[in-house]
């Protein structure tokens, strides 16, 4: 829905951070059966970036915040909140505020949400929720994920898939709003289409009493039923924010979706009727890197000049949960 309210806000600036490690689809050979040409037909990925062990999500994260605060000519003590949207905290109980204090963001509260490949595109509405209220003046939002930490390397219908990587934005109060239009949607029922489950382990604590010991599984997909499901779902959730931002999808610029699969990417763009050199794809070069991905493609087509100010941004995030989720916004003050 879109909130009428007399603050607005503007997206001023981004950054991303990707490890150093690369594993191509070559390599990929000598742990799975698969090809270079397997890999490349049924995803559009030659490649993807790999956190070794001693790399952290929160210090990928915190040099992607850096980077967006210093594009934003903002302090960290500006900051008055910090959302990370991730699946992969380095702590189950959050890393958003490892990464306030790595900054420096004395003033800011912290806190992480999950909404898995749609994370950012939750997060950016519900950091927009706290500006137009006028609680906040200030947000970052951080989108990012390791998800080779849970990836099975033996399973060939997964492990080709995923990155690892960090993107972020900055949100600022502003004159006008915007944050033109949004549609946030999920439906449990198809759940069990993508999972990283827990997987209790019993033990006994005295005889009668038992607990699940926790651990999780490694990622699962139906990757044919996730295929179907996002090029049905997510051309709908643009074309309702389009209607809710009054904007029509010749207006759009540049489409940003989830870097999830070359496949999807051309089949919303056709669906929209959006000409494919609107549409913005990276993955490629990192893979499926879950809620970072639309950062890091927004950060790098920002910093190569692609996206100039005001240009209208269409966006999607959709993934496990189900969910998925559409924005459109103008980029800059």
């Amino acid at each position: 829905m879109l909130i009428e309210s007399g603050l607005g806000i503007a997206i001023t600036g981004s950054g991303s951070a990707l490890p150093t490690a690369t594993i191509d689809n070559h390599r990929l050979v000598e742990l799975v059966e698969t090809s270079d040409e397997w890999i490349t037909t049924r995803t559009g990925i030659h490649q993807r970036r790999l956190a070794t062990p001693q790399e952290s999500l929160s210090a990928l994260a915190t040099q992607a915040a850096s980077a967006a605060i210093e594009m934003a000519r903002i302090t960290p003590t500006d900051l008055d909140l910090i959302i990370l949207a991730t699946s992969t905290p380095d702590d189950l109980f959050g890393s958003a505020c490892q990464i306030q204090t790595q900054l420096g963001a004395s003033r800011a509260v912290a806190f992480d949400i999950t909404a898995a490949c749609s994370g950012f595109v939750f997060g950016l509405v519900t950091a927009a929720q706290f500006i137009r209220t006028g609680v906040y003046q200030n947000v970052l939002l951080i989108g990012a994920d390791i998800l080779s930490r849970w990836v099975d390397w033996t399973d060939r219908s997964t492990c080709v898939l995923f990155g690892d990587g960090a993107g972020a934005v900055v949100l600022q109060a502003h004159s006008s709003d915007r944050l033109l239009g949004f549609e946030l949607r999920s439906d449990g029922t198809q759940n069990n289409c993508l999972n990283l489950s827990y997987q209790p382990q019993p033990k006994e604590l005295i005889p009668g009493v038992s607990i699940g010991k926790g651990t999780y599984a490694p990622i699962t997909m139906n990757g044919k039923e996730v295929y179907r499901f996002a090029v049905q779902k997510v051309p709908e959730a643009i074309e309702k924010a389009l209607f809710r931002g009054n904007k029509s999808v010749d207006e759009i610029d540049w489409l940003i979706l989830h870097q999830a699969n070359q496949r999807i990417l051309d089949a919303v763009a056709l669906r929209l009727n959006i000409p494919a050199h609107k549409v913005i794809s990276n993955m490629a070069r990192y893979g499926n890197t879950s809620a970072a991905s639309i950062p890091i493609a927004l950060d790098e087509a920002v910093r190569q000049g692609k996206i100039q100010p005001d240009d209208i941004i269409a966006t999607a995030g959709f993934g496990a949960g189900l969910t998925w989720g559409a924005a459109i916004f103008q980029w800059g003050r």
